[in-house]
């Protein structure tokens, strides 16, 4: 793929294929892959969270693992092992379920927090340490996890430190009739996903991932996204506003956003279309809001993008 833009029409017209009437969550998760950011999915049952990870993975030709999060898994089955081979005598290190290139965290609430936490690491540096050797992870590597937040029996919630890891919480959401019905007949013999083939390469991520690290933002520009940023950690409504490293991954989408479109600069436009789906996760609101605390967020995020002066200079 010789641009961003090309990649990301390849891989969204491969996904449509099997996810259906969902092209801005196709768009959302296609920036987060070339942001080198994790996903979370977090949607009711059978809205298809697990079918778009795979779809995903299937359109990029790398390694991909799936590992079903319970209670009784351990840190050691993501990080991995050193185990004693007799023959050798020696202890070998056994790679986890971690070293791979795109890693299905499914319902990863389901886990304990001591099994979640060893995800920070890799998620975070892209390495593991094991015993005090530290292993670095394959490139590229994103975690895509899901969870259905109605049901919380038996769950763990994701602690903000773990939260504030993912890129962007996403939600699939029901289809439209028309694609539902489609569904219906796409779906009927088999399902689209097991004939889905790659549309790219690990190589060809890697060079997107590297192209969108160029794209540059002007001084106005991210002034302006720190002047949001800003406005989330001083609004009353908000207990916790985002952190730096959520300043950090808007500058990021923003490049990614104007990379997907064909532009060599951030526009304030760019920072605006990513800035809610960037953020809501990362902010926790007061008093009764707190209840709803995704919904309330996003629209403190919408109110923050109207009161927050765009620059209109030429950039």
């Amino acid at each position: 793929m010789e641009t961003v833009k090309e990649l990301a029409k390849a891989l969204k017209a491969n996904m449509k294929k099997v996810i259906l009437g969902k092209d801005d969550v196709i768009d959302k998760v296609i920036l987060c892959l070339l942001s080198a950011g994790h996903i979370l999915l977090e949607d009711i049952p059978g809205t298809g969270k697990t079918t778009l990870a795979k779809a995903l993975a299937r359109s990029v030709d790398c390694g991909f693992k799936r590992v079903q999060f319970t209670p009784d898994l351990l840190p050691s089955d993501l990080t991995g092992i050193n185990f004693f081979n007799q023959k050798e005598e020696a202890f070998l290190f056994r790679p986890g379920a971690v070293f791979t290139n795109i890693l299905l965290a499914d319902e990863i609430n389901r886990a304990t927090p001591r099994t979640q936490s060893s995800l920070l690491e890799c998620m975070e540096e892209r390495q593991v340490s094991v015993d005090g050797e530290t292993y670095p992870m394959a490139r590229p590597f994103l975690v895509i996890a899901t969870q259905n937040p109605i049901e919380i029996q038996g769950t763990f919630p994701l602690p903000e430190a773990q939260l504030d890891r993912f890129f962007m919480r996403l939600s699939v959401g029901y289809p439209a009739p028309e694609a539902e019905k489609d569904m219906l007949t796409g779906f009927s013999a088999a399902s689209p996903l097991d004939a889905l083939g790659a549309a790219a390469s690990g190589e060809d991520v890697e060079k997107a991932q590297a192209m969108v690290r160029e794209v540059m933002a002007g001084e106005a520009v991210k002034d302006y996204m720190v002047r949001l940023v800003r406005a989330t950690r001083e609004d009353e409504k908000i207990r916790l506003g985002v952190s730096p490293r959520g300043t950090l991954a808007l500058l990021r989408a923003s490049q990614a956003h104007a990379a997907v479109r064909g532009g060599g600069f951030v526009t304030p436009d760019d920072v605006k279309a990513v800035f809610a789906d960037v953020v809501c996760h990362r902010i926790l609101c007061r008093g009764h809001q707190a209840a709803s605390s995704g919904e309330a967020a996003r629209e403190i995020a919408r109110q923050i993008l109207v009161q927050t002066a765009a620059p209109t200079e030429a950039l």
